[in-house]
């Protein structure tokens, strides 16, 4: 019987060359060669002037918004229906997230469901990139201006996204990224923060080192953190990097497979909406005529026998106990539906044809029965 993943790294020949050059040069920890070449590479790659690499994505949501003044007394608009981590990260702040539904087709927050959330405490805007799509920054970037609200994308999931021409990563005041072991891009755990402006870079590379004064050493102004990536990570982002072409298009393959492979009839692929290019970083689908999770997830369990690892989606985030309290009157009904319809099917950059045929059988098999 296959086993197929949900996500796999692809770690080459270069990666390895790399991690070791950097174990031989005896830089193991947070300096040496590779951090500075990996930060400067990736803040090309996204069009920024700055990037800061840190030790995992969380570490950067709560560096940007620390940075940015965020605390006690603040909102920040969210969509519920992301990983959790989008709504810990304000909560460490002392701030709270406020839940924003999110658009039915692409799955991400949108600029009309931002302007309900909005109050006199709202401080900013936290878009999520779902999955690898992008969030119609265009449109949100409107809305911030319009309220003075700052904006910051959790593009976690999304390395390569384009929304409307342009790459996402700065299309906002800062951007976070995720380089866990299953995302397009790995490190095996590793964050890094985007931006155009050198004072907010700075500002975020002090608080990650402790918040050691660079001019005066083992000086603590402040209270700071250690959320410094390594030189062995960095190795490998740097590694990964120089591959990126060949992930998104290996993506855009697995993507067009799976059009092909499914059947319309029973089940919907998300949206990749005309202006955007989404980064597939996940091949989501939801089931036709599935109305509660128990049977989502009788799929799941009868892919799961047939070798085939998959997914949920995400729970929308106002269901957690901690945050049951900040779901507004009526619930957020897109990201009710689509938690109870929606699997993560395989996708990573190592599927062939042949394993998308044998995904979308078996699926079609199950569903036939169910």
């Amino acid at each position: 019987m296959k086993k197929i993943s949900v996500a796999e790294p692809s770690i080459g020949k270069k990666e390895i060359e790399y991690v070791t050059r950097a174990v031989k040069s005896g830089w193991v920890s947070s300096r040496g060669e590779f951090i500075e070449e990996f930060e400067t590479a990736f803040a090309a790659f996204c069009g920024v002037k700055r990037a800061v690499s840190t030790s995992n994505g969380t570490c950067a949501l709560h560096l940007v918004l620390l940075a940015l003044g965020i605390g006690p007394g603040d909102e920040v608009i969210v969509p519920t229906l992301s990983f959790v981590a989008t709504a810990n990260a304000v909560t460490y702040t002392g701030a709270k997230p406020a839940f924003a539904d999110v658009d039915a087709a692409c799955w991400c927050i949108t600029a009309e469901e931002i302007e309900k959330r909005i109050t006199p405490r709202t401080k900013a805007i936290m878009v999520v990139h779902l999955y690898g799509h992008p969030a119609d920054m265009a449109a949100i970037g409107k809305v911030a201006r319009k309220h003075k609200l700052l904006l910051i994308e959790d593009a976690a999931e999304a390395h390569g996204a384009v929304c409307r021409g342009k790459v996402v990563g700065g299309l906002s005041d800062a951007a976070v990224f995720s380089f866990y072991g299953n995302k397009i891009l790995t490190t095996g755990e590793g964050g890094m923060v985007t931006t155009n402006s050198r004072k907010l870079a700075d500002k975020i590379h002090f608080l990650k080192n402790h918040g050691m004064d660079p001019r005066r050493r083992y000086w603590h102004p402040e209270v700071g953190y250690n959320y410094r990536m390594t030189n062995l990570h960095a190795a490998l982002g740097v590694a990964q990097l120089e591959r990126v072409d060949e992930f998104l298009a290996q993506k855009r393959k697995i993507i067009g497979w799976y059009r092909n492979a499914l059947d319309e009839k029973l089940v919907q692929l998300q949206v990749e909406m005309p202006w955007a290019v989404s980064a597939w970083w996940m091949v989501s689908v939801l089931v036709k005529g599935c109305a509660g999770e128990e049977r989502r997830n009788a799929i799941i369990a009868a892919l799961a026998k047939r070798g085939i690892e998959t997914r949920p989606l995400f729970y929308p985030m106002h269901f957690f106990p901690m945050y049951s309290r900040s779901a507004p009157k009526g619930g957020l009904p897109v990201s009710e539906k689509l938690y109870k319809m929606g699997i993560n099917l395989p996708s990573g950059v190592k599927l062939r044809k042949n394993d998308v045929a044998y995904v979308a059988e078996c699926l079609h098999s199950i569903l036939a029965y169910h």
